[in-house]
């Protein structure tokens, strides 16, 4: 990598938006900031539960998180925190060697991702096909949807709410959501889920209604997250340890990342920033790990709840970050006053909008490989997790396609007046067609002399270069010659890489020709 890359990276860290601040719009970022923070605390307390540590460990994870991927990640509007994905990785390590291996842990995972940043391997998300993001948003409006069945439980105890207390919460939940989809409507000054978060909370309180709020979960109060080393041992046995769950963490918390940089650049109108984004997120890990924080990646949900509410830049995010941070130094009396119904009606609201509900009607249009693969890739993320499921799906939609190129392999034959055969190859060539490609020819029934044209075809890997080669040596040992045409310059260099003899033919002159070449015939024949 050249210095102008470093600059021209420097740069683009250095830029911190392009939307001008009118006091209009600074008014619409902080309110934004502010309902996601809210939407935000609940979140990182459960997640923490489920890594087995302590609330304000999540919490912690959310401010830093959030506060540095706001200020240098890949696309403004993107809200990042401490997420469910890698809270269930977390748990093993957690109950098996405590929460100071957890710490090194998410250090290490930063490192790695400021790594895959670095060397700009996140531009290969662009790998991921659209049926399995549409499998991705789906699966993952599905765990936001069960995520919130735990706010339907007793505080403190394993059963679930039922009788009057179970309406109660039902009701509050369907009000707050028939005010964020009225609210519009009204105005547009304060966000649709501020504004029900806000009168269902001033209800509940008001009327002193026994339901269920931020503060039967745990205190969020607490001061400063304060620097720390992680105590363990700095030895291989250490590293032996943490490292499988850095790489299997490190990957997660990017595919999540990255698949919602796509999905955000999608509603903003931007592209790019994939490796920035990575980097951005490398950084707030191994800070996060330093600081007693769970570490974390983008999240979907409050990520949707600020574009929705109107953030469109940095500062929304960043404010989220900060407000979270204020209600952990000095709001947390009020902030445990807000009912659970009303933060798990804007939840339920972003899964409806999460969800894409035209993938549904379109199941039936498309190929069935690709509703396979968006059912598929649905199921599995919400039985596994969502790094699994992309695999899966790409894996899924590799074999698919190369199946259906594989099975694209055929010829289209003539004799030409001096009674050679030409074989024109269509479709391409490569370890997938590969035995398709051995059986376009007819050995017996061919003249002396055979002409493979490979002017429609792409000649695209070593497993290509030996059907040929395999297809030639049989015509040699049949006494017949066989002669190559229109491989293209790719195809030459693979073959000069593979070391075979290259040589341009005289009749065929903007290609390159494999095979052995006779001087005495000006004819090509097989190896």
């Amino acid at each position: 990598m050249t210095p102008s890359y470093w600059a021209a990276f420097a740069d683009r860290l250095s830029n911190v938006d392009s939307l001008s601040l009118t006091p209009a719009r600074l008014r619409t970022e902080l309110l934004a900031g502010l309902t996601v923070a809210l939407a935000l605390v609940p979140e990182a307390v459960a997640f923490a539960f489920v890594a087995g540590v302590h609330p304000l460990v999540g919490l912690y994870a959310a401010f830093m998180v959030g506060l540095i991927t706001a200020l240098f990640g890949g696309r403004p509007g993107m809200v990042s925190g401490a997420t469910g994905a890698l809270a269930v990785v977390m748990v093993a390590l957690v109950a098996a060697h405590g929460v100071e291996y957890l710490f090194a842990t998410v250090v290490l995972m930063g490192l790695i991702q400021i790594a895959v940043g670095l060397l700009r391997w996140g531009k290969f998300i662009r790998l991921v096909p659209h049926p399995v993001m549409l499998g991705f948003v789906n699966g993952l409006a599905i765990v936001i949807f069960l995520a919130q069945m735990q706010q339907f439980r007793v505080p403190g105890a394993a059963q679930w709410l039922s009788g009057a207390q179970l309406a109660l919460m039902l009701g509050l939940v369907g009000l707050t959501m028939a005010i964020i989809w009225a609210a519009p409507k009204v105005t547009r000054v304060i966000p649709a889920p501020l504004a029900g978060i806000g009168i269902v909370a001033a209800l509940v309180i008001g009327l002193g209604l026994d339901v269920p709020r931020v503060g039967d979960m745990s205190s969020i109060k607490g001061g400063l997250p304060v620097f720390h080393i992680p105590a363990v041992p700095l030895t291989w046995e250490t590293l032996s340890i943490i490292g499988p769950y850095a790489v299997i963490l490190a990957a997660i918390g990017l595919i999540e990342s990255l698949l919602t940089l796509n999905l955000v650049g999608e509603m903003t109108g931007k592209r790019g920033g994939a490796s920035r984004e990575c980097v951005a997120q490398g950084l707030a890990n191994g800070v996060t790990g330093l600081f007693g924080g769970m570490g974390g990646c983008a999240m979907i949900g409050q990520s949707m709840i600020n574009v929705k509410s109107g953030g469109r830049t940095r500062v929304a995010a960043t404010a989220a970050a900060l407000f979270l941070l204020a209600f952990i130094l000095f709001g947390s009396s009020v902030i445990e006053q807000i009912p659970l119904a009303a933060l798990v009606g804007v939840m339920f609201m972003v899964v409806i909008g999460t969800f894409a509900w035209n993938s549904l009607r379109i199941l039936r249009k498309v190929p069935r490989t690709d509703a396979f693969v968006i059912v598929l890739v649905t199921g599995v993320t919400v039985a596994t997790d969502l790094a699994t499921a992309v695999v899966v799906g790409v894996i899924v939609s590799a074999l698919a396609y190369a199946w259906g190129n594989a099975s694209r392999i055929h010829a289209v034959t003539h004799v030409t007046p001096e009674g050679a055969k030409v074989y024109r190859i269509q479709g391409p060539l490569f370890f997938g067609s590969a035995a398709g490609f051995g059986e376009v020819f007819d050995l017996g029934g061919d003249p002396a002399l055979v002409i493979v044209d490979f002017s429609d075809s792409r000649v695209v890997d070593q497993s290509a270069l030996q059907a040929i080669e395999a297809v030639a040596g049989r015509y040699e040992a049949a006494g017949k010659r066989i002669q190559l045409r229109h491989l293209s310059r790719d195809c030459h260099r693979l073959l000069a890489r593979a070391g075979h003899l290259m040589i341009d033919s005289d009749d065929d002159p903007d290609y390159a020709l494999a095979v052995d070449y006779d001087v005495r015939t000006g004819i090509l024949g097989a190896h």
